[in-house]
């Protein structure tokens, strides 16, 4: 990995503050990972800012350096939930659960932070059960209220969020935030919001990809200037309790490659015995020490080695190969390892927001999905390979037409 250059001092902890830092991967200066460029804008210059990781000590958490403004980032987004099955299907069967298990119904009051296109909220919707989604970016939440009809602000949320929510009477009874918290800047303003605008009784729903399965499973290509934060139990344990909340219940899923839900209420209330069991766990399998994330730098290096190695023998057996999802893993993994045009000759996606636009840095023309049948690759690079079993059943003619996947995270492996 090449050094990043400019720095002017090692960052502090973006948690707890701390000023002593360690850097575990260095991935250089990448462009951000979801600024799709159109066709006018390929000969203008790029934008990048340096990708490395740090431990704290102190408090645990993973965390990158450099904090692009939020603004930048999220106010006009590309990714629209709805257009994978496996997440819609995924809100819906969480949504059923909670309206059981926590006998939700009209007089209740739901909330998500990052709302997306509405995908989750509108199965309470229609249920009769009043939600709120806030979602930053604005084509996105306009999506949400034009085609699902869910009232959605165009905010970040923060401290001064949910003291506002609560002021105006919009207390919740959940609060759902799904792969929003790993994008937050400032996490100690996040759960103070959190803290405001719970009704008493209520919690928080909190989905975000685990630390532990990220370094396990060498999941590199998920770290990009919109993940500020990669969290274990451990860290956000600590955040919560710093701020008068409590993780009373964890579970594992297998989902975006492994990712924990976390459900997050005001100090007091009872814990399950699976949160001291995984605390535990982290402590015993070596998170919260520095050792664990030490060789994660050469790991990466040798997956990029085997993976150049095998595009490039692919090309020079005269072998054609795409890529599929404009996704940002993908982005940070075609940056990162120097995959361009010389490569791949394009990437197919299902979102028609995509669509017709370039992937940042190396340009490549993003087409929809049935381009693969018309141009006929001979492989095809799985960039979203956290919905591999989605994608490859959606891609079943193409398969048995010849066509073959090459998937690159944990290892590298041609289906």
């Amino acid at each position: 990995m090449s050094a990043v250059t400019g720095t002017p001092s090692r960052p502090i902890c973006r948690s707890c503050g701390h000023r002593n830092i360690a850097q575990v991967l260095d991935l250089g200066r990448l462009p951000l990972a979801n600024a799709l460029l159109t066709a006018d804008e390929l000969d203008q210059p790029e934008d990048s800012f340096p990708l490395a990781l740090y431990f704290c000590p102190q408090c645990t958490l993973v965390q990158i350096g450099e904090t692009v403004p939020p603004e930048r980032l999220f106010r006009d987004y590309a990714y629209v939930t709805s257009f994978s099955d496996t997440m819609v299907e995924h809100a819906r069967v969480l949504v059923e659960t909670l309206i059981v298990r926590r006998g939700l119904g009209p007089a209740s009051q739901i909330i998500e932070i990052a709302s997306n296109d509405g995908y989750l909220l509108q199965f309470y919707r229609q249920r009769g059960i009043p939600v709120l989604g806030i979602e930053p970016a604005a084509n996105i939440a306009e999506l949400a209220v034009k085609t699902k009809g869910i009232p959605t602000l165009v905010e970040f949320f923060d401290e001064q969020l949910g003291r506002r929510l609560t002021a105006e009477g919009q207390s919740a009874d959940v609060v759902h935030a799904h792969n929003v918290f790993a994008h937050v800047p400032d996490p100690n303003g996040f759960i103070v919001g959190l803290r405001h605008v719970l009704k008493p009784g209520g919690v928080a729903v909190i989905e975000v990809p685990y630390v532990r399965d990220l370094v396990a499973r060498l999941e590199f290509d998920t770290i990009y200037h919109e993940h500020f934060s990669y969290y274990s139990l451990s860290a956000v344990d600590a955040l919560c309790r710093r701020h008068g909340l409590m993780v009373c219940d964890v579970e594992l899923l297998p989902i975006h490659g492994g990712s924990l839900r976390l459900f997050v209420a005001r100090g007091g209330a009872p814990a399950s015995a699976r949160v001291a069991d995984l605390l535990a766990e982290e402590k015993t399998a070596g998170l919260l020490a520095l050792d664990y994330y030490r060789d994660f730098s050469a790991r990466v290096a040798a997956l990029r080695q085997q993976l150049l190695a095998l595009l490039r023998r692919l090309k020079g057996e005269g072998r054609r190969i795409a890529a599929y999802g404009a996704s940002a893993k993908g982005s940070t993994l075609m940056n990162a390892f120097g995959i361009d045009g010389r490569l791949v000759e394009f990437v197919v996606d299902r979102s028609d927001l995509k669509q017709g636009r370039y992937t940042p840095g190396n340009h490549l023309p993003i087409m929809p999905p049935q381009a693969l049948l018309e141009r006929r690759p001979d492989y095809v690079l799985l960039l979203t390979w956290n919905f591999a079993d989605e994608i490859l059943g959606q891609q079943d003619q193409f398969r048995r037409s010849g066509g073959r996947f090459i998937i690159p995270v944990p290892e590298v492996t041609v289906v």
